[in-house]
């Protein structure tokens, strides 16, 4: 740069500098030198160029929080330019949430890698799911590791597909994919074809000029929805492992933020450990890092999958153990509350549930926390049937629910079959645990394709053309072999009985070196069968999926995406339809008439197909490279077929789909000492129960609630419309509040502009279709 006084160069992630800083102080220095002169542009505005389509929608918005703060922290000002140009595809709501955070402009270039269509633009305006529109550009030299040579300069001009709207293009160069910059061949090149004749003009310039004047051009098309990258699919299964920790870690920050907000609300921060109320800014780092686009899809080479593995797995564990302890606390306070700090005669337990909405669900308790227990597990805990309070905490003595008989969850089994019912639905399986027949109860429709079993499980050849680890190809669908090699009857392995829970085990082999265990359950209450699965994975270039072949005729399958659904379609009428033979998605998956549907959970897959009426989860594969041990050993995973009357929104798909993620948690406590526990406010436990917050939209979810940063006298809500229609809504606050404020996500509000009228604790909030939006409450006294 001290050579070269007009070369600028463009810097992405924030986490990469924060390195530079700690590790090397001095060229860091020099680093904020050049930036103060506008040639080293920080570009980005995440804390590292992360995966497009697996973190989900609070890790997205989390990504621009830590990356824009440290950008303007350290430089002055935030990024107006999201950078992600080696991503493998592009979620629909990554627009809305880019302008959450400020920025209005796109630069990616991975779609030209697409095996099948061309991507039709290079300048674009590309709209997201909830109607957010970001400018877009992928450089028309197709590749962010260019060389500055005429011929690459030529190709940058002929290959413009927008020629005639948008007349210029970027040309990145230097090494790119890698690190290391440009080269002073490189440098030396584009200094001397910046004026030849014959070849179109080029010019040293920045993003943000490039983007100023690339908004000036007219009449640029429009691309709505997700940018799908038609290759590098099999990156939603690889490395199931560290798949799941991002799952759990996900859940558990959720978990432990929202026990944090519960904790300053009630303003319990006096009986709770200092260490467990700090910041989870660090936790998010290490997520955020892990989130990055060779490391969660699976791409790395085997020393960075075993160090995420590890960092995952202790940040999991350091997570369960700060969620404990306040959960500990709470339930500590509450008890003595409740027993007017007497000493109790009985343990209690308590049920923690940091969803908005009340869950009826079996949950599994110690040894005595009631005295005539419906039902005992083989480990000798308690099985009971509560009701758990919204966004809050609930004594399972004030909770527990009494059955019907017609509510029992029942089990049948006969030489041939077994069968499952609860109040709303009957599953018949045969002896090797496929799913024969699935129908709600007083609803003739039969949701299984007769003579065509569900939860069958098939394994595929996986050789990819190209990369391992980041392909699958569609010709392994052509491959297709069941697993049916049965080792265990399912009539030898009844686990329960009810009337609470019934469940069955069954064992097949996959191969010499692999085998599956199921563990088939239903509870009472239940909307969904689950099947909890044990797999000794052992294969080379194998793919395992488990499909299920329904009884339905749509045109279009729906998928969870971060704070949202999507269709894509289940024929391959078209080539860009026929590309889709594995695609991304989150939690739930659905297939649905105009009046019955079937919805497909999951928690920890993000891979799925659907092609006609066979709907499949992608379980595990073994790629051998880069990392020849990867997916190789123990999984464990949990799937649910649901059935269900009406829309998938009216049925509840999206509620339970949160629930199989979110478990329930308990907390029991031993017999009271007697000792005295102060705090400021009772959290009405006299009742048992205590809500932070509800809403009486089920159309409106609250994804986030937890402290303030830095404040130690406001939570944040983040809230979003889930069912892809205009909602309104009460927000009810349970406890008192000074003012409530409209925020961005980095929690700045305008007083004059954004403030909600609050009364009796309530405020009325209105959200546009898969709209996030986030709320400030300034806390009040009580």
């Amino acid at each position: 740069m001290e050579r070269y006084p007009e070369f600028t160069f463009t810097c992405s992630q924030a986490q990469l500098l924060q390195w530079v800083k700690e590790d090397y102080p001095v060229l860091y220095s020099k680093i904020k030198l050049h930036a103060a002169e506008g040639r080293f542009i920080p570009v980005g505005g995440t804390w590292v160029e992360m995966d497009g389509n697996l973190p989900s929608g609070e890790s997205f918005i989390r990504q621009f929080v830590l990356g824009q703060r440290f950008f303007e922290k350290e430089f002055g000002s935030k990024c107006k330019v999201f950078w992600l140009p080696d991503t493998f595809g592009y979620s629909a709501q990554l627009p809305q949430i880019m302008r959450l955070a400020g920025i209005e402009c796109f630069l990616s270039q991975k779609l030209s890698w697409n095996l099948v269509n061309t991507f039709p633009h290079n300048s674009f305006w590309w709209q997201g799911i909830d109607g957010s529109t970001v400018l877009a550009h992928f450089p028309s030299g197709d590749s962010y590791a260019m060389n500055g040579t005429v011929s690459e300069v030529i190709k940058c001009a002929e290959n413009n597909k927008d020629q005639g709207r948008a007349d210029i293009s970027m040309m990145l160069y230097g090494y790119g994919d890698g690190g290391g910059g440009p080269t002073e061949d490189m440098l030396e090149r584009i200094d001397r074809v910046k004026n030849i004749d014959g070849i179109p003009r080029v010019k040293s310039s920045t993003p943000d000029i490039f983007f100023a004047q690339l908004a000036q051009c007219h009449n640029l098309c429009k691309w709505v929805g997700e940018l799908y990258l038609e290759l590098h699919q099999g990156t939603y299964t690889t490395q199931a492992q560290l798949k799941t920790f991002n799952r759990q870690c996900e859940v558990l920050l959720q978990k432990c933020e929202f026990l944090q907000a519960f904790v300053y609300a009630n303003k319990l921060k006096s009986i709770v450990p200092v260490r467990v109320m700090q910041s989870t800014q660090k936790y998010w780092e290490t997520l955020l890092l892990n989130q990055f686009h060779d490391v969660l899809p699976g791409s790395s080479i085997e020393i960075v999958n075993v160090e995420a593995r590890q960092m995952l797995s202790q940040l999991k564990k350091t997570l369960i153990a700060d969620i404990s302890c306040l959960q500990h606390s709470i339930a500590e306070f509450m008890q003595a509350s409740r027993q007017g700090n007497r000493q109790a005669l009985t343990r209690d337990s308590y049920i923690f549930n940091s969803l908005c909405w009340e869950r009826q669900e079996v949950v599994a308790v110690p040894h005595g926390t009631v005295e005539m227990p419906l039902q005992l597990t083989a480990e000798g805990q308690q099985l009971l049937l509560v009701r758990a309070s919204p966004m809050g905490v609930t004594s399972t003595q004030s909770c527990s629910q009494l059955l019907a008989p017609d509510q029992h969850a029942r089990i049948k089994v006969t030489a041939g079959e077994v069968v499952m019912s609860n109040e709303h639905l009957v599953a018949c399986f045969d002896k090797v645990g496929r799913l024969m027949s699935l129908k709600l109860q007083g609803n003739a429709k039969e949701a299984i394709l007769p003579s065509h079993p569900g939860n069958q499980f098939v394994m595929f050849d996986d050789v990819p053309l190209y990369w391992d680890a980041w392909d699958v190809m569609d010709y392994h669908l052509q491959t297709r072999k069941p697993v049916d090699n049965i080792t265990a009857s399912p009539s030898d392995v009844v686990i329960e009985r009810g009337p609470l829970r019934v469940s069955f085990q069954v064992s097949l082999q996959i191969s010499a070196r692999s085998s599956i265990l199921q563990t088939i359950s239903l509870d009472a209450m239940s909307p969904f069968v689950q099947v909890n699965v044990t797999v000794h994975w052992h294969e080379a270039h194998k793919f395992l999926k488990v499909e299920f072949p329904l009884n339905l005729r749509a045109h279009n399958a729906t998928y969870e995406i971060q704070f949202g659904h999507l269709q894509r379609p289940t024929h391959v009428n078209t080539s860009w339809d026929s590309a889709r033979y594995e695609v991304c998605g989150h939690k739930w998956a659905d297939v649905s008439e105009y009046d019955f549907g079937v919805a497909l959970l999951n928690d920890c897959k993000y891979g799925y197909s659907c092609l006609d009426n066979v709907l499949r989860l992608s379980l595990l594969r073994s790629p051998k490279n880069p990392d020849e041990q990867a997916d190789m050993g123990l999984h464990t995973l949990s799937y649910a077929i649901m059935p269900h009357r009406g829309s998938f929104q009216s049925a509840g798909v999206i509620q339970q789909a949160y629930n199989f993620n979110y478990h329930l948690d308990i907390m029991t406590l031993g017999t009271s000492s007697g000792d005295s526990i102060t705090s400021e406010t009772d959290l009405t436990s006299s009742t048992g129960t205590c809500s932070l917050v509800t809403t009486n939209n089920p159309a409106m979810i609250i994804e986030t609630a937890k402290p303030v940063d830095n404040c130690n006298n406001a939570i944040l809500l983040r809230i979003y419309e889930a069912f892809g229609s205009s909602a309104k809504g009460m927000i009810k606050l349970n406890f008192p509040v000074n003012s409530v404020l409209g925020s961005n996500i980095f929690e700045e509000t305008d007083v004059m502009k954004d403030k909600y009228e609050v009364a009796h604790g309530e405020f009325c909030l209105n959200l546009q279709p898969f709209e996030v939006k986030t709320i400030k409450c300034i806390l009040g006294n009580q």
